[in-house]
């Protein structure tokens, strides 16, 4: 049975001691390391409470139950790419809030892309992380609604503006949005095959090699428009490296 999603809000974790932080913060990790691999239904509460080193009340005392520890896990997950993607984004909406050429919302994306390639292939907690994502789609758990409505739906919907705009106008926004997807779920499909694609793929810096690959696909969207109008990129490349 997968966790309802009309579980009772979370205990909040303020009370004033570092200490309570500290053990919610283990059993979060615990959890991660639990869920990701065995999934909500073989791992029992006791399992997690061992591997973070805290008794079963203090899992109760702060998340409720398993179900309101397995939609933490989400909680956490969301605010971790939050973390992750959050100045590269304000970057890229101030941006289009200028209303900047195509080729400096390119570059936009490009940083964007970038960040999320860091974060999802390079962070040393992507392992159980990816594993946890992957079951929770599988399983369109509430812990994938919380994610889907949460991060990727407004991640994906946000990429795909930044695409139309840096393809000038020449895309759709179906258009838009499917290549953005693409951009996104390549980088998170080469996140959860990490451990085959870092054995047939010896060299320290793959994430380089991918970074360089989305922006070969970014300077193809660019280019037409700045060939287009050359002046404007002219005038606006400074710009662009003001904020690399």
């Amino acid at each position: 049975m997968n966790p309802s999603p009309s579980q009772p809000p979370l205990r909040p974790s303020e009370g004033g001691y570092a200490k309570g932080e500290q053990t919610r913060a283990r059993l979060l990790e615990a959890a991660l390391d639990c869920f990701g691999p065995d999934g909500f239904e073989r791992v029992t509460t006791r399992q997690i409470a061992k591997r973070a080193g805290v008794n079963l009340p203090a899992l109760t005392y702060y998340f409720g139950s398993k179900e309101g520890l397995y939609l933490a896990c989400a909680q956490h997950i969301a605010g971790q790419y939050s973390e992750a993607l959050n100045p590269a984004a304000v970057q890229a909406q101030e941006a289009l809030d200028a209303g900047l050429p195509a080729a400096v919302i390119g570059e936009r994306l490009k940083g964007l892309m970038a960040a999320l390639a860091r974060f999802l292939l390079a962070s040393s907690d992507a392992v159980n992380r990816n594993l946890f994502i992957q079951r929770a789609m599988a399983n369109r758990s509430p812990a994938f609604d919380y994610l889907y409505d949460r991060l990727w739906g407004p991640g994906i919907e946000f990429a795909a503006v930044l695409v139309e705009r840096a393809a000038g106008g020449r895309l759709t926004p179906t258009e838009a949005g499917v290549r953005a997807a693409l951009m996104i779920t390549s980088l998170a499909g080469f996140g959860e095959g990490r451990a085959v694609i870092e054995r047939a793929i010896s060299e320290s810096d793959r994430i380089d090699y991918a970074i360089a690959a989305l922006n070969e696909q970014i300077d193809a969207l660019v280019r037409p428009v700045v060939a287009a109008h050359p002046a404007p990129f002219a005038a606006m490349s400074t710009t662009a490296g003001e904020k690399p």
